[in-house]
């Protein structure tokens, strides 16, 4: 019997230990239903691992999730990116992440560095990949440069995210070869988008390379370079997208572009096309003498067939819609459209594109001369508190728009929004001085 006795004893205290060492690994799995303090996360996560409700998880260099695992984040979240190691969360194809916050617990990717010393680029970012059609073989992630992504499955599933910030991304690896704040490779449609905001990115707010993914209710604010940039045969559908800058923010080894989209590096016919579709999408620029490196609201080059439905820029841009290349060929003969659109501010408003075409009776398009035409609040574009963002009644943004094609939801109104304010409760327009 004593015998048994120092058995199991022996056997519960090797219980204890090993329980003990689960807990406290750092390979993403937490089963420790409250954290108990901020956890380091570093390589891969080749298994399904859930991030609690209510812990802080620290992204250490590159991590991956592979081997067809699933991450799960539980809404109210909080991940870090490391700064000295450029912490980065790369999805591979075949893998998902199911980040799905809600509107009072989002789930918010950030910077590691305390309040007040925030920066756009304090890391990497977050990248999906997946199986769906490219137009680049071999297509590698920029700024990564290792990872590869795109296949034959137009509807791959790369996961969820709902309610989801990503802010102060974008850091540099190479010189001018950053992460995007949140980055699509190959992504198809069978992943879902909605309720995402990137701010203070170090590189473009959202970029798409290639994939068939759909998004609703984006935020790009007071990002670096382009707001929107799609390139390598992007074909998915985006409605609702709100973007504000800062007039003093542009990316100083290019141009700042609301919209910026290419079929490839070379202006090839390579297919599948950049061909994606925007609707009600609101662009704009705070008060202020912008910095020379801004280009267009619309810039639309190499090719591309992307189409912009029911929306509004509003800024003084350089340009407003530039076609440029076989992108004016390509709008005459209506492989791309631009339909319901309202440009207000640009310096030019126009080039690839004849203004009275532009605004033939169909297209529904119309420049305007002022801002105070299109009725909108006096702080629809303020900086660091919430915009006003809901148009005046008898504002010409409130009617007016075109029916929108298969794939959209039904609305007439251009700009981001109607009589609802889909901001509310999870978007944060002051995360430098928001306390993680």
């Amino acid at each position: 019997m004593k015998k048994l006795t120092e058995v199991f004893r022996l056997f519960l205290f090797g219980a204890l230990v090993v329980g003990f060492t689960a807990c406290n690994s750092n390979n993403g799995t937490d089963p420790d239903p409250t954290p108990a303090g901020p956890q380091t996360i570093s390589g891969s996560i080749a298994s399904n691992t859930t991030w609690k409700a209510g812990g802080t998880y620290i992204l250490s260099g590159f991590v991956y999730v592979d081997n067809n695992a699933i991450l799960t984040i539980e809404p109210g979240t909080i991940v870090k990116g490391d700064k000295p190691t450029k912490g980065s969360l790369i999805i591979k194809p075949g893998a998902k992440i199911v980040a799905v916050g809600t509107q009072d617990k989002p789930i918010v990717f950030t910077s590691n560095q305390p309040a007040g010393q925030r920066a756009a680029g304090d890391w990497g970012g977050l990248v999906l990949l997946g199986k769906a059609p490219v137009n680049k073989t071999p297509s590698v992630i920029e700024g990564e440069n290792i990872s590869t992504f795109g296949g034959n499955d137009p509807a791959d599933n790369s996961g969820q995210l709902k309610y989801v910030r990503i802010e102060f991304a974008g850091i540099a690896f190479e010189t001018d070869k950053e992460i995007n704040g949140l980055t699509f490779g190959g992504v198809g449609s069978g992943t879902q988008i909605d309720y995402v905001q990137v701010s203070y990115s170090g590189d473009d707010s959202y970029e798409w390379f290639g994939g068939t993914v759909n998004a609703r209710h984006l935020i790009a604010y007071r990002g670096l370079d382009d707001d929107f940039d799609t390139d390598n045969g992007f074909s998915g559908t985006v409605q609702y997208g709100l973007i504000i800058r800062d007039p003093k923010i542009a990316d100083q080894a290019g141009d700042s572009n609301a919209f910026e989209s290419d079929n490839d590096a070379s202006g090839s016919e390579a297919t599948p096309k950049t061909s994606a579709r925007f609707a009600n999408v609101t662009a704009t620029i705070a008060a202020g003498t912008l910095d020379s490196k801004f280009r267009s609201a619309t810039r639309l080059r190499r090719s591309t067939e992307l189409s912009v439905y029911n929306s509004v820029f509003t800024a003084a841009y350089p340009r407003g819609i530039e076609l440029q290349d076989k992108v004016a060929d390509n709008y005459k003969a209506g492989k791309l459209k631009i339909e319901g659109v309202i440009l207000q501010g640009a310096i030019t408003p126009l080039l690839g594109v004849d203004q009275a075409i532009f605004e033939a009776a169909g297209n529904k398009n119309k420049v305007f001369t002022t801002v105070a035409e299109l009725m909108m609040d006096a702080n629809f574009n303020i900086l660091n508190t919430r915009p006003v963002v809901l148009p005046k009644a008898g504002s010409p943004l409130l009617t007016g728009g075109v029916t929108l094609p298969a794939g959209f939801e039904a609305t007439t109104y251009r700009g981001a929004f109607g009589a609802n304010d889909w901001t509310t409760g999870w978007a944060n327009f002051d995360p430098q001085n928001t306390a993680y």
